[in-house]
């Protein structure tokens, strides 16, 4: 079977389910119809992902990527995602539409996830995603406020990050310093779900068929056998252990 390159959904469809796959389905549907259908899968897909999660390992990477809905010049004019998608700023700049939150684990798999508007700050889901982790979570300088980090802590996680150039430099054990390097892995999973799988893009006319797409994405991706991941010598501890204070 010839491998399939779509720039696209609707071709895609065409291709490989009306010609390379005619019969295979004896009765298959329009695209058109096809597209309609697609909502009634969001509770199943909702379902699917969460029993997918990934374990809970006690080492976490945490981070937020944007989900544009359209052009920030024409985000006055949008009206699929009216009184839904927000304004907010990344990184890179402002943009229109949402927010997908991850936590994942060193294997790559997804531990929790939300997606909000794009105008929330990073912190505020953060109680909510991790109810049930203890351990480390590595953060970037976005995640820094001490009343969220205190709050983890006494309930058993803790939260790492970098610090900022006003603050003040702390020490910090071997482990957790080497770990936050690899706080990069998150991002790598974000550019593979945008560049690779097509999470992000403005094509949609439809806010549920848009979830269902994000939804459909994040599953394909938890059924992905090889993910990206990092392997962390376990003798840390023991060579942390043997170095002087």
């Amino acid at each position: 079977m010839p491998r399939i390159y779509a720039k696209n959904f609707k071709y895609f469809y065409k291709t490989y389910i009306e010609y390379l796959h005619k019969d295979d389905f004896s009765k298959p549907v329009s695209y058109n119809r096809f597209i309609e259908l697609m909502q009634r899968v969001f509770l199943p897909l909702n379902i699917l992902l969460n029993m997918l999660l990934g374990e809970k390992e006690g080492t976490y990477f945490i981070d937020a990527t944007t989900i544009k809905v359209c052009h920030n010049k024409r985000r006055y004019s949008n009206k699929v995602f009216k009184g839904l998608a927000k304004s907010g700023k990344s990184s890179m700049g402002y943009f229109h539409g949402f927010k997908l939150h991850a936590i994942i684990n060193t294997k790559g798999e997804f531990v929790a996830l939300k997606v909000t508007k794009g105008n929330v700050d990073d912190r505020v889901p953060v109680p909510d995603l991790t109810k049930e982790l203890t351990g480390l979570m590595f953060a970037d300088k976005g995640y820094i406020k001490q009343n969220l980090f205190l709050n983890l802590y006494e309930r058993g996680l803790k939260m790492v990050h970098g610090i900022k150039k006003n603050m003040e430099n702390k020490l910090m054990i071997l482990k957790e310093k080497l770990l936050l390097k690899k706080r990069n892995l998150i991002e790598t999973v974000f550019d593979y779900l945008k560049n690779k799988m097509n999470l992000e893009h403005t094509r949609h006319r439809s806010p549920i068929n848009a979830f269902v797409h994000i939804l459909s994405t994040l599953v394909a991706y938890s059924l992905k056998k090889t993910k990206p991941s990092i392997k962390f010598n376990t003798n840390i501890d023991a060579l942390q252990s043997v170095i002087p204070n």
